[in-house]
């Protein structure tokens, strides 16, 4: 079964005037098409080389199937945690945790936003719980694979690549991240966050 475009969970202009439509629109249906659609050509193109034994691709598309199958994960992820009834903050043991790895909930946001603003060219910002390490932690994910850690989990996901913002806010990646705070579902994070500690 191939891969497919999973729809929004709201309008496309639900998230205005953080977020504008027109962005919207071509982000979702464009530019996460287009990781759907390099993932099941990857797909396609591995399977059909295991059956031909030929593997002289090979290092061509596991590249590409992690690069489109990364960003088809991490666009739908992002998609959740937007909503038009955004929070200030979290709430419950996510909020703990927070408050126990970065010191405050302010201190986390600040360097969340940094980070944000400090990925170089394209890319995501991402809070992640590590089951391993047992404990909450930012990474910048440049592209949509490199940085990362084994193992993470995300709880909380940016898109700063300029296609996420620019129509609207042009360069100016710090008022776009300023408009995320305003949209994030924080109910979708606390969710993961949840999960993630039922399944260590």
């Amino acid at each position: 079964m191939p891969y497919t475009l999973p729809k929004l969970p709201y309008d496309y202009n639900a998230l205005e005037p953080h977020m504008d439509e027109e962005t919207l629109r071509i982000h979702h249906d464009k530019h996460h098409q287009s990781y759907v659609d390099g993932l099941n050509k990857a797909m396609e193109a591995l399977d059909k080389a295991r059956k031909n034994s030929d593997f002289a691709m090979i290092k061509h598309y596991e590249r590409e199937l992690a690069f489109h199958g990364s960003g088809h994960i991490l666009h739908t992820l992002f998609w959740e945690n937007l909503t038009p009834a955004g929070k200030d903050k979290p709430n419950g043991d996510l909020l703990k945790q927070i408050e126990k790895d970065f010191g405050s909930y302010e201190a986390f946001k600040a360097q969340f936003t940094q980070a944000a603003i400090a990925v170089e060219g394209s890319g995501w910002v991402i809070l992640v719980y590590h089951p391993m390490l047992c404990r909450l932690d930012i990474l910048q994910c440049e592209k949509h694979q490199n940085l990362t850690v084994w193992g993470s989990q995300p709880i909380l996901i940016l898109d700063v690549w300029e296609h996420a913002y620019y129509l609207k806010h042009q360069n100016k990646r710090p008022e776009y991240i300023q408009d995320f705070w305003k949209i994030c579902n924080w109910d979708k994070a606390e969710a993961r966050f949840t999960h993630c500690c039922k399944c260590q």
